[in-house]
């Protein structure tokens, strides 16, 4: 099998938009082109690191009388998704952020944001990405929740973002246990 240059890419943002989040339960995608369900909400501008995606697994090593490794154990997984979100006037980004119930308002009315321990609800999420020669790659995690916030900076010299980790959860895909799935199609 020969090397293909045209398999390397780079994983740039879909222009139309990159990520999205829709309430759980949602219609979910099953492909990486039919377009997303009219639940899905966009999250606008992420920061110029991207999106990380983290499948961590934790190995228990299991040594025989006299040292030798004999069995290795899978005992935890986790699957994490990373980003900075820029657009803080976006009511979108502010209810993934903070939930639905603690923001009210419009740009045009006013906003008005609850900073509180109500723990955040789960949610569909989708990222979109264009990549070489007109391939298009699609990520769904149809059970993530936001688990950890990064610290909100507000400077004269930077822009204030929200930097998000979303855990993706297994279940949402008829029952499998995939914690999220990735489709990939090269244009025609």
């Amino acid at each position: 099998m020969a090397n293909t240059v045209t398999n390397v890419t780079a994983g740039k943002p879909n222009p139309a938009g990159a990520l999205y989040w829709a309430p759980l339960g949602s219609t979910l995608p099953t492909d990486a082109t039919t377009a997303l369900d009219a639940a899905f909400l966009p999250l606008g501008y992420v920061s110029e690191d991207g999106l990380t995606n983290s499948n961590s697994r934790d190995n228990d090593e299991i040594h025989a009388w006299g040292g030798d490794a004999v069995l290795n154990l899978e005992s935890n997984y986790s699957d994490t998704f990373q980003f900075t979100l820029l657009e803080i006037l976006n009511v979108n980004v502010l209810k993934m952020v903070y939930g639905e119930a603690n923001v009210t308002g419009t740009l045009a009315t006013g906003i008005t944001v609850k900073a509180n321990s109500t723990e955040r609800t789960a949610g569909v999420f989708v990222a979109e990405m264009a990549l070489r020669d007109g391939a298009k790659q699609r990520i769904v995690c149809p059970n993530a929740k936001l688990t950890e916030l990064g610290d909100i900076t507000y400077v004269d010299n930077d822009a204030a973002g929200y930097e998000c980790t979303l855990s993706a959860m297994p279940g949402g895909f008829d029952g499998d246990n995939d914690t999220h799935k990735t489709y990939i199609k090269r244009a025609a």
